[in-house]
């Protein structure tokens, strides 16, 4: 039986990036040891959402497909947790 893989793409295009993206993509130092090696992170140049109001404010982030506008890092680690059914 594999494991669980949580892949979290953060966009670092410029809206985003000023706007608290940049720290997002320090995320690996944050996942907790139980969690090392079931998150893939990955930076994305634009994700494109600050085109469309309606998907809500930068900085964005995409968990295992799944948009979250104003993205931070607690909140990330909760949805992880979610998805890996630990919280």
């Amino acid at each position: 039986m594999s494991e669980t893989i949580v892949k979290v793409v953060v966009c670092s295009g410029t809206a985003c990036y000023v706007m608290g993206g940049s720290e997002l993509l320090l995320l690996d130092d944050h996942i907790p040891a139980k969690w090392k090696g079931r998150v893939e992170l990955e930076g994305s140049p634009c994700l494109g959402f600050c085109k469309d109001k309606a998907s809500g404010k930068a900085p964005f982030a995409m968990i295992d497909g799944e948009l979250i506008p104003q993205a931070t890092i607690p909140e990330i680690l909760r949805k992880i947790g979610e998805k890996l059914g630990d919280r």
